[in-house]
Parts: structure tokens; sequence; C-alpha cells
């Protein structure tokens, strides 16, 4: 392993001088939709460092865009995928079945909430996983409406991409889309009207979901409800306890499934397992991916047996659909994940990265509009006017270019793409993490002093 345990080490200009070379290839071989965040190539990384290939050594705390929850190629991993590429690269669940297949279903099974009996179908990406939720709550609801919200992201193939809210970043030029989704209001507390507290706007957004269900589609048309318990490319945003709790009870009156989308949230970024556990919400779906195998193309669609096998035979499935080393990944990495002293240790960093990330807002209090998420899953939004909340991307963009300058990796998030998140590996050690939020401090305070003097 070529990085080192002494944190950010510089050695070169940010970025050096063969990240450019690469990246120069990359824009003349590879496409310009398919966007960088950063202008650095990565050589290596384990746990939370990243050395780029000028030897630049970076702390993480973009993980993956919250694909690294057990970090970067962490050891019982990688033993675990040296030993089945010895073994078994490749044969396809549907063709033959393999035994980790199976095991990492009934890991999922025993760990995904609700006292009830449950079957998983394995998937490659979390699109897929969530077009699959739908797939299969069709089949069993025999409805086509599919209920979803404003600031949710689900997606890039047709269906999911009709399902996620950001048109302009994600959807723009590329319909038509796909029938039958149906788009509801979802309470961000923070853009609530001026003079309106917290409890009245959840109370307003209770309502809203009757009259939605009144004026959009009627509750007899929807087969499924599916909601991020914590909007991943939205902002970060947390849905509320009791609107959770509404969506539940209306799910129950009128025999509609409720799908938990986790593919970010979940594999105990917020402090839990699964984000919708904070709120004791029993989902009668889930989805993960993400974390799920520590960067191996796995995900997965949990849910309760008998709506599970509602598809046909064949109807569920994919030629690389829980690949083998891709299960034997995910099940050390869940092994790591479920240990208590882990999801502690994930809950206690989630503290101390608002605790800091809160400090750095109250020092910029014109600058940073709100500091929010769920454990370690936190965004800090960035607004040109602190009254009127007016997104200010560009103080954003320039702030995760500083950090990287700086050696901390860091990246956008947020309708609006005003927001910084923050997603890093659940077994940082706090130096590292001081270190890297020291470096976010600093960043914030040169952004905001650059943005003072141009006026």
């Amino acid at each position: 392993m070529t990085t080192t345990a002494t944190g950010i080490s510089l050695i070169t200009e940010i970025p050096g001088p063969l990240s450019r070379d690469i990246l120069a290839r990359r824009e003349a071989a590879i496409p310009q939709g398919n966007a960088k965040l950063t202008p650095i190539s990565i050589a290596s990384a384990h746990g939370s460092l990243v050395r780029d290939v000028d030897g630049n050594q970076f702390i993480d705390l973009a993980g993956g865009i919250g694909v690294l929850a057990v970090g970067h190629t962490p050891d019982q991993v990688v033993e675990a995928l040296q030993r089945q590429a010895g073994e078994l690269i490749h044969m396809c669940a549907i063709v033959s079945t393999y035994e980790s297949f199976v095991a990492v279903a009934e890991k999922l099974n025993s760990i995904a909430p609700g006292d009830f009996a449950k079957k998983t179908v394995l998937m490659s990406t979390g699109a897929e996983a969530v077009e699959t939720a739908v797939h299969i709550a069709r089949s069993y609801q025999k409805r086509q409406g599919i209920v979803v919200f404003q600031g949710a992201y689900h997606g890039r193939t047709n269906l999911t991409m009709s399902m996620t809210s950001k048109f302009n970043l994600f959807k723009k030029g590329f319909g038509p889309f796909a029938p039958e989704v149906y788009r509801f209001p979802f309470p961000n507390v923070y853009r609530r009207p001026p003079g309106m507290s917290e409890e009245s706007f959840v109370d307003w957004h209770l309502s809203l979901l009757d009259q939605s269900f009144m004026a959009i589609v009627d509750p007899s048309h929807v087969a499924a409800i599916v909601v991020e318990p914590v909007q991943g490319e939205g902002g970060f945003v947390v849905a509320p306890k009791a609107w959770l709790e509404k969506l539940r009870a209306l799910a129950d009156e009128h025999g509609i499934l409720l799908i938990a989308d986790e593919i970010q949230s979940g594999m105990g970024r917020t402090g839990k397992l699964w984000a919708i556990e904070h709120s004791g919400v029993i989902p009668d779906m889930l989805t993960t991916a993400k974390s799920l195998a520590a960067g191996m193309p796995l995900s997965a669609v949990v849910g309760r047996s008998e709506v599970m096998d509602a598809p046909h035979p064949g109807g569920l499935g994919g030629t690389y659909s829980g690949n083998p080393l891709a299960c034997v990944a995910a099940l050390a990495a869940i092994d790591q994940i479920t240990d208590p002293a882990f999801l502690s240790r994930s809950a206690s960093l989630g503290e101390k990265l608002r605790a800091r990330l809160e400090e750095i807002g109250a020092r910029h209090p014109r600058l940073i509009g709100d500091v929010r998420g769920l454990g370690s899953m936190l965004v800090m939004e960035f607004v040109k006017d602190p009254v009127a909340k007016t997104p200010w991307m560009e103080a954003t963009a320039a702030v995760t270019v500083e950090t990287v300058r700086r050696g901390v990796i860091t990246i956008r998030a947020g309708l609006y793409s005003n927001c910084v998140r923050f997603l890093p590996a659940l077994d940082i050690s706090d130096d590292l993490l001081d270190e890297a939020l020291d470096v976010v401090s600093a960043s914030v305070d040169h952004v905001a002093s650059e943005m003072s003097m141009a006026g």
C-alpha cells in the first residue's frame, strides 16, 4: 500500500502534472457529460487516505459519494476478493447458484427492518435496485402509480430518472420520461416560509399529503410510495419523523407499499444500520447499494416475502447481478458495519463532525445558511442571503476547489448544487478528521474573504 498514516502530504501544486496529463486524456476520450468533481487522478487509497499519481496524499471526506463506509481497500474485503478471484469470478446467478449469493440475501433478510419473513433480490446498481423495487411493487399490487417527492434522487435509468427531481443536472434533454410517476411536496424544514415554526411547517406538510392524494393521484391507483429517509442529492434533507409516520399510515389505509430508498443513507451511515430506523417506521421494501459491498457494484431490494415473490420466474435478475466478487465483498463489509462498536463509532463520529461544521457555520452566518443531516451524513448549505436563503452555487464550488487544493476531497450536493457534503469513512480516526476539518474551516474562511473582497 502506497498511502501513509501521516495525513495530508502535498508535494506538487494541485492538480499536479501527471494528474493534468491524465485529465487531458480523459477530456479527449470520455464525453463531457460524464462529470468530474475534482481535478486529481488517484493511484491508490487505504482507509481515509488517497494518493494521486503525482504522489500527493489527501484525506477523503467524499467517500466515493457514500460508498466507502468501511473506507478504501479495507483489509478484510481485499482478502475476501483475492481469495474469490482465484476461485470464481463470474457464473451468473441465473445460470447456477453459488453460496455467497445466497449468504448475502440471507444476511440482508436478517438485518432489514421489520419482524416478518423477507426475501432479497440482488442487482448491480442503486438505480437497478430502485427500478426493480418498482417492478415488484407493480407486479404485486396490480397498480401502476408510483409516488415520489420533490428533491428526490433515485437514479439515471429512464424510470428512475423520471422519479428523480433535480431536472437541469440529471434530466435536461433526456425525455420523454416514464409515465405514472407522481411527485408530492417534501418537507424541507430549512426552506419553510418566513415566520413559520418547524412544527407548523411539518403539520402543513402532513395536510399536504392528504391533499396530494386527492389533487395529484388517487390512492387506489398507487402501487408504492418511494421515499429517501434522508434525501441524498437533494441535500441531505431529513424526513421528519411525524411525516414518515403519516406516510406509513396512509400506505396502510390505502393498501400502498412503502419503499425506503436507503441507497446512500443506509449501511451505518446515520449512526444506525438504516436511516429509517430513526423514525421507527417499518417499510415494506428497502433498497440498498453504495456501502453495501465496500465499493464493488452490488445493490439489493429487501422486502416482505409475499411481495417479493410476486414477479414471475425470469422477471427479475441480470447478467452481473450478485456477482461472486461483489458478494464476498458485501459479506465482509456487512460483518464490519453491523458490529455494535462500529455503529457506535458512526454515531459519535457524526456528533463530532456536526459540532465542527456548526462551529464553522456560526463563524460565517451570512454564508452558511444551514448545517443538517443525520449521523455522519451531513452538509453545509451556502447562501448569498441568510434571510432570503438564496442559493450560492459559486461559493460551494469555490470551497470544494479550495479544500482539494489544500489536501481534502469534498464534493457538492443539493437541489441547487449549493451544499458541500460530508461522507467520511465511518472508521476515520479523530486525528485525521480533525486535520481534514481544519482544512475545511480554513477553506471556508478563504472563500468568505475572497467573496467579500469581490463584493
